[in-house]
């Protein structure tokens, strides 16, 4: 019996199956995305009708992975899939952006979309496909959708560019890029890169746009053999007045254009203008017609607002805060303002600031991470912050939002590449955004650069970051704003970040909101921001030129450094007893790992003083490196155990030898219990080795000055 509907497409040399009408047909939308071995199961479910007073989309899209596509067993407790982790979060976000922009605007109806890793196969990456499997199951679906759209990732793989490359070639990439967009335009950007030119990044995107059209073509080919597919659902969300809107407009549009050409720096200062603008207009209405017209009367208002500014920025070329498309906002920069971490900066832009701390630690303060595509640690973390004080809000804090892993997962792709390569600390940065008012996350990469040259990190390069803004009309008239507000933002039809050193773009992140962007405004755009990009980045250099010589005082020391593999069992000792004796012994903390490639152990020392790790160093050392024992030499060591007929000490880390009771002192001992005990510190000469057991024979008592005859006598006597 045939079950359902499957096509294949090639994309960059790799073959992509997609099946439909055999799994989860009770989803109004779903299908299996196939490459390789690795398998995504993508639903979509939208209420038939939207809920009473929603003027928004209320889209959800989830994204998880389950271990069992991988053969895994959860970690954990619970021994089963729990929160998403960051990973998973990201990819959301990757599908949600892409596709929010294309539902139409007036559809309100509660719609969620789900996407499974249902099997993987070590190779082909999932987040590369799970936008192409979202867009897919809403092709054949009823709900309505401005799509298809589809997404792909563009890596260059030693100087030749990739789509959608694998795990492998993914480890030697310089650059990183994943891009959605529909038949006609790019919608979503980000990734991260060593340095790159402006020029490389178009050249990615116009390479990324083709397979992502052919993908399109392809789902509109899929969508027609589904029956179902075709018409899509009719609904009514909104009712509108157009006289009330054209009411409202006229009220409005030339006061809030007076507003926005003021360039008042002050958002409190421009929001309240803004209000008492609409509180003005709604007073003009009667109690009844008021609670007829009930939220129309707002979203008219803002409609008229909206407008009013594009039109100032667009034609009379006046920002809303006054400045020139290219003007960066005001900098003030400080480092070293907090006197307990390990380093310390304050980034201010306008009305935009985050307080940056850098904390060091170890090998045991890796991040671990356990998900079905990955499981091991990262000695690079980045957290970004953003309470509701700093928006001049009051509202509950319920967890680590997906904007807050978002815009932190941003920053930490722009600064990663520029840390050194030989880093032996785990490094963890946290960015509080203290004010916002537009790119903090810009405001994070500014304050993270200072912060670890305020804390003695060597970084390659210092890093900076810039927000760019684009409004366009349908006449083909552009503004694109360097560094923009956060009204601007909300208002204009384009959000790229750009984050990257003096010679090159690290990482960047757009949002595309509008029909139909020409290459060369965003060639103009990336040239903009690169201009602005280094005005920041001398902004940072006056305030710190370089990084610190030294790390803080009160900042731990690590030294690092490779063993023989055959001794790695010996610094660690049966049961762990010898790396936690040289911890006990030293205060430091001590850890060592197989290193894959070479097939040596890799030892970790971290200390607070100088005292700590050098005694710590130097026992490892001694185990790891051992000088050769040498008959007839005098050495110092523990007693390691007591018995009847002598005790035991060790000579050299590893290594013990015998002294026999006969050996210990000139006088005859009755117990050897009786003059020595386990711990004790003995000066020794080694005088032999036994032939049978191989042990070093030890002997104290040569050391010892040997009693006059006559005194042994009487004793004897």
């Amino acid at each position: 019996m045939n079950i359902g509907i499957k096509k294949t497409i090639t994309t960059g040399g790799k073959e992509i199956s997609i099946e439909t009408g055999k799994l989860a047909k009770q989803a109004d939308g779903s299908v299996v995305l196939r490459m390789g071995d690795t398998m995504l199961l993508a639903t979509v479910v939208s209420a038939k009708e939207a809920k009473e007073g929603v003027d928004f989309l209320p889209l959800t899209v989830d994204y998880r992975e389950k271990f069992a596509a991988a053969g895994k067993i959860p970690g954990g407790f619970l021994r089963r899939e729990a929160r998403p982790t960051d990973s998973e979060v990201l990819i959301m976000r990757l599908v949600d952006r892409a596709l929010r922009p294309l539902f139409p605007e007036d559809y309100h109806a509660d719609t969620q979309l789900m996407i499974q890793l249902i099997s993987y196969d070590g190779i082909h990456q999932p987040d590369a496909l799970a936008g192409f499997a979202a867009s897919a199951c809403l092709a054949v679906s009823d709900i309505p959708f401005n799509g298809p759209m589809s997404e792909v990732r563009v890596a260059r793989v030693e100087g030749e560019y990739i789509i959608n490359p694998t795990k492998e070639e993914m480890e030697k990439a310089d650059m990183d890029i994943m891009l959605a967009g529909t038949q006609k335009d790019i919608v979503m950007l980000e990734g991260e890169m060593q340095e790159a030119s402006e020029e490389d990044m178009i050249e990615v995107i116009k390479l990324g746009h083709e397979a992502i059209k052919e993908q399109c073509a392809f789902q509109l080919e899929l969508a027609a053999e589904v029956p179902a597919s075709s018409p899509k659902r009719e609904y009514s969300h909104e009712t509108h007045d157009e006289a009330l809107e054209k009411r409202i407009h006229e009220m409005a549009y030339d006061k809030c254009a007076d507003v926005a050409r003021q360039g008042l720096a002050d958002k409190a200062k421009r929001a309240e203008l803004f209000g008492a603008i609409k509180e003005e207009i709604t007073a003009q209405f009667t109690e009844e017609e008021q609670e007829e017209y009930g939220a129309l009367i707002g979203v008219y208002f803002k409609k008229a607002m909206k407008e009013a500014v594009r039109y100032v920025i667009l034609k009379e070329r006046i920002r809303l805060d006054g400045r020139k498309f290219e003007e960066i906002r005001p900098i003030w920069c400080e480092v070293d303002y907090l006197p307990m971490t390990h380093g310390s900066a304050i980034f201010t832009r306008g009305e935009t600031q985050s307080l940056t701390t850098l904390t060091l630690g170890g090998k045991l303060d890796e991040q671990l991470l356990d998900g079905a595509t990955f499981r091991g640690t990262e000695n690079f973390m980045l957290h970004y912050n953003f309470p509701p004080f700093s928006t001049g809000e009051a509202r509950p804090i319920r967890g680590v939002s997906r904007r807050e892993i978002g815009h932190g997962n941003l920053a930490f792709r722009a600064i990663k590449p520029m840390l050194p390569e030989d880093n032996p600390y785990t490094i963890r940065l946290v960015s509080e955004i203290l004010e916002s008012n537009g790119s903090s996350s810009m405001a994070t990469v500014c304050a993270s650069t200072l912060a670890l040259m305020d804390g003695g990190i060597q970084m390659k390069a210092p890093v900076s970051g810039i927000a760019m803004g684009l409004i366009i009309n349908k006449e083909g008239d552009f503004a694109v704003l360097s560094d923009i507000l956060g009204d601007e933002d909300h208002l204009g039809d384009m959000d790229f970040k750009v984050t990257g050193t003096a010679k090159g773009i690290t990482a960047c992140q757009m949002d595309i909101k509008v029909d139909g962007l020409p290459y060369e405004v965003l060639t103009q755009a990336l040239m903009q921001a690169k201009d602005g990009r280094l005005h920041i980045l001398n902004k940072l250099l006056e305030t710190i030129p370089a990084p610190n010589a030294d790390l803080k005082k009160n900042a731990p020391r690590v030294v690092s450094f490779e063993v023989p593999n055959d001794m790695i069992g010996a610094i660690i000792g049966p049961g762990g007893k010898i790396i936690q004796q040289i911890q006990k012994d030293s205060g430091a903390t001590v850890t060592i790992e197989e290193i894959e490639e070479t097939g040596n152990g890799k030892v970790q020392i971290l200390a607070e003083g100088a005292e700590a790790m050098e005694a710590a160093e130097k026992a490892v050392r001694l185990i790891a490196f051992p000088p050769q024992v040498e008959e007839g030499m005098e050495y110092e060591g523990k007693v390691k155990s007591v018995q009847a007929y002598g005790c035991f000490v060790e000579i050299l880390p590893g290594t013990d030898g015998l002294i026999h009771v006969s050996e210990f002192a000139w006088e005859r001992i009755a117990k050897m219990e009786d003059v020595v005990k386990e711990g004790d510190l003995l000066k020794f000469k080694v005088v032999g080795k036994d032939p049978k057991t191989k042990k070093w024979k030890l002997s104290r008592k040569v050391l010892l000055p040997k009693p006059e005859k006559k005194e042994a006598e009487n004793k004897e006597a």
